[in-house]
């Protein structure tokens, strides 16, 4: 059996203000590509379809597309739910949808209940709040180790009574794993890490969550979202996992890329050399986070980084040598307003305010005057 393991699509995810969802329909082209060359016979999406619990109408739009799309191929579909959504709007019909091929696992009541394709279990572990399954479950702990150790004892208990192939979905945090900035924490309700050992038993693990590719061992891995969420993502490697299950339980995995419509990139330095260096050519198309290192904060420097960089999303300052220390921060109390305005821009600029600025800043500090008087 080849099964395709992919997660974390966060359809509806938005990048810095800018939309994603062109760049997400480029990758369900590709994942219906992948599908169709790659003669894969089950897909299996380990959690965070969406984005939010509340998924927009475009992405629900999205989701409903690929899901179709899936069925016309004729290929098997597992999904689980992730922290990002909402198991019971995830989870909505999916009796009804199991029908299509479409198979939502979203219910923690039910992760002893296989789907069955082939000769192959597929056991879906959505993603578990502790808080929520510590009673009905009975756990010792608040813990995620508790919670995912008891899902796998009833998988387990299942598997001794069945006896085939298995693959199970998981979405959660195994220990070792190395996390990007864009994974929304899931420490809080107990110990967020899971050991790798919680998983033994079964011949696949597909595991969501974390936002890069990564290999926990020859059987568990993290497929990775399939574009970047965050600029710590930059130089990731975006794609899903190609999973052969042999016949005898041996497992063999193969990374398939998917499509960069846009990389992202981090640039640092002193403004002057990042418009005018061509080592800085390769990335005038990048989304781009830039660090300023002049010693004195540049003037209308987000405008002048986009007439080359057009796509620069976010924009800080580390003066080198670090900032500068002042003698002793002047008082406040009694003194003219336009006095500590100009303090303010001196010291965060690192110079003083030009003609037109004090111009402006006394405007408008003669504004708030005005309307204090007239209240």
């Amino acid at each position: 059996m080849r099964v395709l393991h992919t997660s974390d699509w966060h359809l509806g995810r938005s990048f810095h203000r800018e939309s994603l969802l062109a760049a997400q329909g480029v990758f369900v082209d590709h994942l219906i590509e992948t599908v169709r060359a790659e003669r894969v016979d089950v897909v299996a999406v380990s959690g965070d379809v969406y984005d939010r619990a509340l998924p927009s109408v475009d992405a629900v739009d999205l989701c409903n597309q690929v899901l179709r799309r899936l069925v016309a191929e004729r290929v098997r579909t597992v999904l689980i739910s992730g922290n990002h959504d909402s198991a019971r709007r995830l989870g909505f019909g999916a009796d009804l949808i199991d029908a299509a091929g479409v198979h939502l696992r979203t219910d923690a009541g039910r992760v002893g209940e296989p789907v069955v394709i082939d000769d192959v279990a597929f056991y879906g572990i959505p993603y578990l709040e502790p808080e929520l399954v510590r009673g009905p479950w009975e756990l010792p702990e608040r813990t995620h180790t508790a919670a995912i150790g008891h899902a796998m004892s009833l998988i387990r208990a299942d598997l001794g009574r069945r006896g085939p192939r298995s693959v199970v979905l998981a979405h959660a945090f195994v220990t070792g794993g190395q996390a990007s900035d864009s994974e929304r924490d899931i420490s809080v309700g107990g110990v967020a890490h899971v050991p790798v050992s919680a998983f033994d038993g079964v011949d696949y693990v597909a595991l969501g969550h974390l936002h890069g590719r990564q290999r926990m061992s020859e059987t568990v891995r993290y497929s990775g979202s399939p574009i970047a969420y965050s600029f710590s993502e930059a130089g990731q490697v975006k794609g899903s996992w190609l999973v052969d299950l042999a016949p005898g339980g041996q497992v063999a995995a193969e990374f398939v890329e998917a499509p960069v419509p846009r990389p992202v990139h981090r640039l640092r330095g002193r403004i002057d050399d990042l418009l005018t260096s061509a080592e800085h050519a390769p990335y005038e198309d990048h989304w781009l986070q830039v660090t300023l290192t002049d010693p004195i904060r540049p003037r209308g420097a987000m405008e002048r980084l986009r007439s080359r960089f057009e796509h620069t999303l976010t924009l800080s300052f580390e003066p080198e040598g670090g900032v500068r220390e002042t003698a002793a921060r002047p008082k406040l109390a009694g003194r003219p307003e336009i006095e500590v305005a100009l303090d303010f821009v001196r010291e965060v600029r690192g110079e003083a305010a030009d003609a037109e600025e004090t111009r402006l800043i006394q405007e408008a500090v003669e504004a708030c005057r005005t309307k204090e008087a007239m209240a």
